[in-house]
């Protein structure tokens, strides 16, 4: 009985001819070998990987670009005011001190409008070594009421006549402590930094607000007095008879005070701005202010948008680190500007209105906000809203305000730091160190005499020879 597991004689030479016919294959890599790795054949993906890495990777080398340009803008802005921060003051004299008003945006919580400043703004301040005070607002209003109340302030102190006695706070002791020590704030402008469309139209408000209103709180509005004690039937028991209730207990305890459930009440509504005299203590011109940008957009459907948004932040970065160092410099000033109505003869009148440039600052960003900022109360239609009711300005505060913007020296000098021909005033910048370079240094190779003498002596410094 013949084996069938054993191969015929014919096909065993076919097997033999046809493995003669195949070209040889590579030989293994002895390395990969040694290491008992396969022997790897270097070929394309296939194409879904291909997608897949090309997606990937453009998407990577996109986000790491922007990131490298805006870190090289921001440097640039902090280069051109870290001349700044190596300044001396006199001892009796405060530093120069910027004003940010800061807001949570429409639709969304502070946290976000934080972040903003926290990577577009607060590195310049820094690096100029400027002091800066930041008004918070964490509903619509809130920012509004501070910037009116810090004016109000700032009156009562001048020697306006007020009724109101301010209580004792932190701000009030510092304050008349300096006073009478004798510090005084460094010479110099101001200015005021705010941050979105929103914040912006509350800072208006707050402005007219303080300047314009009362010094002391208006009284509460008068309500008509209704009947409501109810009628008695002889049949109902008196409260005599009534028993008494089971949680009477609890009318004892203290009550707690209720939350602020909207914004302070406005001192002076807009309609009443020209009616208003001008306070004696208001300055011919008031303190410098820049608006700076504050995107923020919601929604799933707006996910394109907002990718393209966030592969572009070196745009933002160069156009906020520009106004915010105009601000700092204070080099450079001009009026808002008016927009006169036009002059041509017209068949139907047309009321004629003025356009402040004050107005249509950042009006763009009034297009992402969510829907239900552009939405009135419906309890209160009525009731003024600072972000959706428009912005009213007074001709006599208005042409008051004033802008900072970058003088043509300054964008000379800061092209120059941007090409590496300056560094801070005049100082070449220092050539880029290596990773190698400081391992190098920082474990004491490569420093020359002069270097080890200004290191700090470790040890007994009264017997420094071991004696």
């Amino acid at each position: 009985m013949a084996d069938s597991s054993n191969p015929k004689p014919a096909e065993t030479a076919g097997s033999a001819q046809s493995a003669a016919s195949k070209p040889a294959s590579k030989p293994a890599n002895p390395a990969f070998r040694m290491m008992g790795l396969p022997n790897i054949k270097f070929r394309l993906p296939s194409r879904n990987w291909m997608i897949f890495w090309t997606i990937t990777g453009s998407f990577t080398a996109a986000l790491i670009y922007d990131r490298r340009e805006k870190r090289r803008a921001q440097e640039k802005w902090c280069d051109l005011v870290a001349h700044l921060s190596k300044e001396t003051l006199p001892v009796e004299q405060m530093r120069r001190k910027i004003t940010v008003f800061l807001a949570a945006p429409p639709g969304d919580g502070l946290r976000v409008a934080r972040d903003h400043f926290k990577e577009y703004v607060k590195p310049i301040l820094v690096a100029a070594a400027v002091d800066y005070q930041v008004i918070e607002g964490r509903r619509e209003g809130e920012v509004r009421a501070g910037l009116a109340e810090q004016i109000r302030k700032n009156r009562r102190r001048a020697g306006e006549p007020s009724s109101v006695v301010e209580e004792p706070s932190v701000e009030s002791v510092i304050y008349d402590a300096r006073t009478r020590i004798g510090i005084t704030d460094e010479p110099g402008p101001k200015g005021d930094l705010v941050i979105g469309r929103h914040t912006w139209k509350e800072y208006i408000r707050g402005l007219h607000e303080g300047w314009l209103g009362p010094l002391d709180p208006p009284p509460p509005p008068v309500s008509d007095p209704v009947d409501d004690q109810p009628t008695l039937n002889p049949d109902s028991p008196t409260p005599e008879n009534q028993e008494t209730p089971l949680n009477e207990e609890k009318k004892d305890e203290p009550q707690q005070p209720k939350k602020p459930t909207g914004p302070t009440p406005t001192y002076l509504p807009t309609t009443e701005y020209a009616q208003q005299p001008l306070p004696s203590t208001l300055p011919t011109t008031l303190d410098g202010s820049v608006p700076i940008p504050f995107p923020h957009l919601l929604g799933f459907l707006n996910t394109p948008i907002r990718i393209y948004r966030y592969l572009n932040r070196r745009y933002l970065a160069d156009e906020i680190g520009r106004d915010v160092a105009a601000l700092i410099l204070a080099s450079s000033s001009r009026p808002y500007a008016e927009t006169q109505p036009d002059t041509t003869p017209s068949t139907e009148p047309e009321p004629e209105t003025t356009t402040y440039e004050q107005q249509i600052t950042l009006q763009d960003a009034e297009q992402d906000w969510h829907k239900s900022v552009h939405k009135p109360y419906e309890n209160d239609p009525t009731r003024e809203r600072e972000w959706l009711d428009p912005v009213v300005l007074d001709a006599r505060l208005a042409s008051r305000m004033q802008r900072y913007v970058m003088s043509p020296e300054e964008e000379d000098r800061a092209a120059r730091i941007a090409a590496g021909e300056e560094y801070i005033r005049g100082e070449e910048r220092p050539a880029p160190v290596s990773v190698w370079q400081r391992l190098w240094v920082k474990y004491g190779y490569g420093e020359d005499e002069e270097t080890l003498k200004r290191r700090p002596i470790l040890g007994n410094l009264d017997n420094e020879d071991g004696e």
